[in-house]
């Protein structure tokens, strides 16, 4: 991770860039290869790699709201984690930055066959299942009757 303005990067060799091939790799092993086409997950890691260039960390910032739900999704999966920092400003207040890092020892990892991979369906059928039981009870005046 780069130490600009990054305290956290700090002490840390650089290492090289992630490549393109490298997180495709990674993503159709954590993913299935039924879960998304190869074109989607093609498009995916264009889709990440664009933000974070050559850098393995991201301010969160720089992101809408819909990119911030791919990371999230990203984040659940083990590729990205969500890191913040805390410092003090003007008059004692405190400010935070909120910052996305590329998790590169658990992609190598992956890469390496080093984490076990669950057997768990395709994606929209795992998002499905952790919704939890409430969101598909209807409300108001739509309700059906038991």
């Amino acid at each position: 991770m780069s130490s600009i303005g990054c305290k956290s990067g700090e002490g840390r060799t650089p290492r090289a860039p992630l490549l393109p091939h490298q997180l495709k790799e990674a993503l159709t092993i954590l993913m299935g290869r039924e879960a998304l086409s190869e074109n989607e997950v093609d498009d995916l890691v264009h889709f990440v790699l664009n933000f974070f260039g050559y850098e393995d960390y991201l301010l969160d910032n720089l992101l809408e709201q819909r990119e911030r739900d791919v990371f999230y999704m990203l984040e659940e999966m083990g590729v990205l984690k969500a890191l913040r920092e805390e410092t003090n400003i003007y008059r004692g207040k405190g400010w935070r930055i909120h910052y996305w890092v590329l998790n590169r020892d658990f992609i190598d990892a992956v890469l390496n066959r080093d984490v076990a991979v669950e057997d768990e369906p395709p994606l929209p059928e795992l998002l499905y299942r952790r919704l939890d039981e409430e969101v598909w009870e209807r409300r108001g005046p739509h309700r059906v009757a038991e």
